[in-house]
């Protein structure tokens, strides 16, 4: 079947793939690369992390058993393998357990995504002796993938969520595409065509998060789906040249009911997604984050503790209400950090919603369940009218057990554009993610490579950094 419409957005994937083919480190504002070495950190903590969990592991004996040519690391498993099935595993612990950056409006966790894609592939570069790639490369790359995936998730707005999909397995799919495109060095033909498999190739079922380990696979299918993309155009394989655009089967026409075309370009090379980037504080779904940071300010404000609580109400945005406010049943860790309710009773207990929290022996703790009875969560009306923008807002409200009433509208979450944490507080993020799993040294080692990642005539200086195998927490 053909169609007779007029494309979305005439050229829009040909000119996202002329913007990412022509892109030079010199034309990226400072304050883009600055927050790039911050994502570039965080993603790597997220990855070290993220290797010593279980659903990592097991994605990382699949590779295994494929025996490919070991020229690409497997990030804190101290081995390595093809750059594609390195992409699979690297972006799997990278999403591994809700810490990796976030994209608001387009509902992408980039980092997860691009920063194993531009590693992996600067490697094998490395390997093939087709000259150095240095950290500016890598750098570059990253922001390719960031500034056209980002833009694809803009366009598909909200809706290709609220129909059921995973932004990180469809929308990020052109993230990996864009970066494995750039860190290839492909002309613009063949980056469009790059674009073009990437879209066939997205994927991801929001059912996922109520106790899938599927959903951390998201990330990983994702960047490895890239890195192929890439890979064939460059050897001159074709993709669907208008894939973002086409009005029958075309990415945005097929995943959202209400896509914003316009999106895919506004701004294209003067405004910086990159900046629209935020980091979690918690290692939770970022939708809940608000909610989270309101309660712990209404406890420490009024020096309450779990015990002098009756009643907790949480009102909250369409999204946030659909995406996380389901009933917690003990599914599993993916679903507790998908969940409001989880979430608000740890913070209520522990002070922290952070990886301790959510250890597989908590997820049934009697104190968790008696708090999570006295939490509601509704659609709030005020919430709901302020638009998608404010779709991570929420307004809290406590009773206590005498009788006395707090209340705190959150319309930012920590860790967001509008509300960021600064730098050292994502260095700070760093160091306590990876505590569990290396030593001090080795991460003020990772903290100044990166630091100085622009200067690196060798990219891999850092990848050695971060090759070695992790422990496993105790």
């Amino acid at each position: 079947m053909s169609s007779n419409k007029p494309p979305l957005l005439a050229d829009a994937t040909r000119d996202l793939a002329r913007f990412g083919a022509a892109l030079r480190y010199e034309d990226i504002p400072a304050d883009a690369i600055a927050r790039i070495k911050l994502s570039l950190l965080d993603s790597l903590g997220c990855c070290l992390y993220g290797a010593t969990l279980p659903w990592t592991r097991k994605v990382a004996e699949l590779a295994d058993a494929e025996a490919a040519q070991p020229v690409a690391t497997l990030i804190g498993l101290g081995r390595k393998t093809s750059p594609a099935l390195a992409a699979l595993v690297n972006g799997t612990s990278g999403h591994a357990f809700e810490l990796d950056d976030i994209h608001k409006e387009s509902i992408v966790h980039a980092g997860s995504i691009a920063t194993p894609v531009a590693l992996n592939l600067a490697e094998a570069r490395n390997a093939a002796s087709k000259g150095k790639v240095t950290g500016k490369d890598v750098l570059t790359a990253m922001v390719a993938g960031y500034e056209i995936g980002h833009r694809v998730g803009n366009a598909a707005t909200m809706s290709l969520f609220f129909r059921g999909f995973h932004p990180q397995g469809t929308s990020g799919a052109f993230v990996a595409a864009a970066t494995a495109a750039r860190m290839l060095d492909l002309d613009a033909t063949q980056f469009q065509h790059a674009l073009g498999m990437a879209g066939s190739q997205a994927g991801g079922l929001m059912a996922a998060q109520e106790g899938a380990m599927v959903k951390r696979f998201h990330s990983g299918r994702a960047a490895q789906s890239g890195v192929y993309a890439a890979q064939l155009a460059s050897r001159g394989f074709t993709g669907i040249l208008d894939a973002l655009e086409a009005p029958y089967g075309g990415y945005l026409a097929t995943y959202s009911d209400k896509p914003n075309a316009s999106r895919l370009t506004d701004g294209l090379g003067k405004t910086w997604e990159t900046l629209n980037v935020g980091y979690k504080p918690h290692a939770s779904v970022t939708s809940i984050h608000s909610a989270l940071d309101a309660l712990a300010e209404l406890m420490q404000q009024h020096k309450l503790k779990a015990g002098d609580i009756a009643k907790v109400e949480a009102g909250l945005s369409p999204m946030t209400h659909v995406h996380c406010a389901w009933e917690y049943k003990a599914q599993g860790v993916t679903a507790a950090q998908m969940n409001l309710y989880y979430g608000m009773a740890v913070i209520a207990l522990d002070g922290a919603a952070f990886t301790e929290q959510f250890r597989e022996a908590r997820l049934r703790d009697p104190q968790i369940l008696d708090f999570v009875s006295r939490i509601t969560a509704t659609v709030d009306p005020e919430i709901e009218q302020m638009g998608a923008p404010f779709r991570h807002a929420s307004r809290v409200k406590i009773t206590t057990r005498d009788g006395k009433v707090h209340e705190k509208l959150a319309l930012h979450r920590r860790g967001s554009p509008e509300n960021p944490l600064a730098p050292e507080e994502v260095v700070h993020k760093f160091r306590n993610v990876v505590a569990p799993c290396m030593n001090k040294a080795d991460a003020e080692h990772i903290i100044a490579a990166v630091d100085r990642c622009e200067q690196m005539a060798d990219i891999g200086e850092l990848l050695a950094l971060v090759s070695a195998a992790v422990k496993l927490p105790e």
